[in-house]
């Protein structure tokens, strides 16, 4: 953990609700998009991140530090996630808000821009298809940035059945890629 971080954390275990204000904006943004791309709502997202913080604060004295704060975070977001999910009881997948198309998007390069646009969109799709095991292994590896071992701490699995569903995911999505190449060329 960072020095201002660990600052930051020695003070919150303490209630030092600013300190947790401060907390809350410098990790809000990844774990808002990480739920919003788990759950495929806005709104939904908003609520489970609200739920993720509401819950770091009631375990503030439970962060022993066996893992970098970040870990132990989208560990809470993970299981609030998944709690949400069964409370539900359907198949979020099939929400009709793809959260990839809310994406900021970049200063435009005309012709080269759409085609990246396009490949990025055909990969979200395809990536939104897998099963939860493989799917939440990208989430938390590729689009949050977590190695490969604070990915397996968060979803409590070995390092070698991360780097495994990941081998795995490759191949799908490459075989994917591939066969709508072919199918649109």
């Amino acid at each position: 953990m960072d020095s201002r971080i660990r600052s930051l954390w020695k003070r919150v275990e303490k209630a030092d609700r600013d300190a947790a204000c401060e907390l809350l904006q410098l990790y809000y943004p990844a774990v808002f998009a990480y739920l919003r791309r788990l759950c495929g709502s806005r709104e939904e997202a908003e609520d489970l991140t609200q739920q993720t913080f509401l819950k770091v604060w009631s375990a503030r004295h439970g962060f022993a530090g066996r893992s970098t704060f970040s870990t132990w975070l989208h560990r809470i977001a993970y299981n609030t996630y998944v709690d949400w999910q069964r409370e539900k009881a359907f198949d979020v997948r099939r929400c009709p808000e793809p959260w990839w198309l809310e994406r900021p998007q970049e200063l435009p390069v005309p012709c080269a821009d759409v085609a990246d646009r396009q490949l990025a969109q055909r990969l979200y799709e395809a990536v939104d298809q897998l099963g939860d095991d493989k799917r939440h292994v990208v989430h938390l590896h590729y689009y949050q940035g977590l190695s490969l071992r604070e990915t397996a701490q968060v979803l409590e699995i070995a390092t070698s059945t991360v780097k495994y569903r990941l081998r795995e995911v490759l191949k799908v999505l490459r075989k994917k890629m591939k066969a709508q190449e072919i199918t649109s060329a």
